[in-house]
């Protein structure tokens, strides 16, 4: 894999970036270090994780994650030069009392997540760091429709500008980037830096995959001319794009009990848990099949293909997943399967939004 540059930073990372959210509750620390030895090893030289971490949130795993990979590095002189470290603020509460007490998310809340981050994470500097979700209301995380009687923002995107610009100053972090956001929150961040000269964002991580691609309803022309990147997140629609859900539901006896939308009511209270999103999933995973490619494989190589992606980021739970996630790079879908992969999601849409 080659390197690209992140947006319109200086930030080179691989086109896969490893995500972190399982460890701490899905994966033991020993082993969550064993799948950032071999992702090293394999080239991938991009992390992202949160302060929010672990999923599903709790208070006793809140922060779990970052003091992982913290202590792994740590155990591993040299390899924080390697990473291109991504982490990420919190917005407001959303039921998660332990992240902070106010409900929103002001300007020290800001300096004051990252600060504990650096401790965490064990580092000097944050390479990206990104805001969790917007401060302001928005759907997000399977809403549909913005309703404006919901709005409680309380800090205006300046000021949470000129706080990311203290910590950009003050060498903490290099280069700030968004999640879960809207086309009108990425337009007003960089009119705001590039009319005050505050950090410019460089990223946007929002899901992306064959049940919800709802990015292409208008983020994709507004990140393409404002020369912001896509991270992709959720790839595999929390597994029901690999095809372990095929035969049973995540809530049946026979689904494979360790997975995280079987594991978690929370989850299957989410997106990925409508009776829709499973539906939709059996439906390009045999069209996978049809087409000599695993469901996994197709769904990744989906991603990891399109213009819209910059970076691709995989969750795992083992090195053998990390492993099959990797060796699907490289993947090529052709032009006949990219047109029955749009013929039906015209007719099944974005039931994973």
């Amino acid at each position: 894999m080659n390197t690209l540059l992140l947006g319109q930073s200086d930030l080179r990372v691989t086109p896969i970036c490893l995500g972190t959210m399982t460890f701490g509750e899905q994966v033991a620390e020993a082993d969550a270090h064993a799948i950032l030895d071999r992702s090293l090893e394999r080239g991938v030289n991009f992390i992202d994780t949160a302060e929010m971490y672990a999923v599903p949130a709790r208070a006793e795993t809140y922060g779990a994650t970052e003091s992982i990979i913290g202590r792994w590095f740590a155990q591993r002189p040299g390899a924080r030069g390697k990473i291109v470290l991504a982490t990420k603020v919190a917005g407001p509460s959303r039921g998660m009392p332990w992240v902070r007490e106010g409900k929103g998310m002001t300007a020290a809340d800001i300096v004051a997540s990252c600060d504990a981050s650096l401790k965490r994470l064990q580092t000097d500097v944050i390479d990206l760091y990104q805001i969790h979700w917007p401060e302001r209301h928005v759907p997000a995380f399977g809403a549909l429709y913005y309703d404006p009687a919901k709005e409680t923002s309380q800090t205006p995107i300046h000021e949470q500008l000129e706080a990311l610009a203290g910590l950009v100053k003050a060498g903490k972090v290099r280069h700030i980037g968004l999640s879960n956001e809207t086309p009108y929150g990425v337009h007003e961040f960089v009119r705001l830096a590039e009319a005050h000269g505050l950090p410019r964002v460089a990223s946007v991580q929002n899901p992306y995959c064959l049940i919800n691609r709802s990015w292409e309803n208008g983020l994709d022309e507004t990140c393409h001319r404002l020369n912001v990147a896509l991270l992709a997140y959720s790839p595999l629609a929390f597994g029901l794009l690999t095809g372990k859900f095929d035969q049973h539901a995540p809530t049946d006896p026979g689904a494979p009990q360790g997975a995280r939308i079987a594991r978690y009511e929370s989850v299957r209270k989410q997106r990925w848990g409508r009776p829709e999103a499973l539906a939709a999933s059996r439906r390009y995973n045999q069209l996978a099949r049809d087409h000599g490619l695993t469901p996994t494989q197709m769904a990744l190589a989906f991603c990891y293909t399109k213009w819209q992606v910059a970076s691709t980021i995989i969750g795992v739970t083992s090195a053998a997943q990390l492993d099959e996630d990797l060796d699907a790079w490289g993947t090529q879908l052709s032009p006949e399967l990219l047109a029955q992969i749009d013929a039906m999601r015209w007719e099944l849409r974005d039931p994973g939004q």
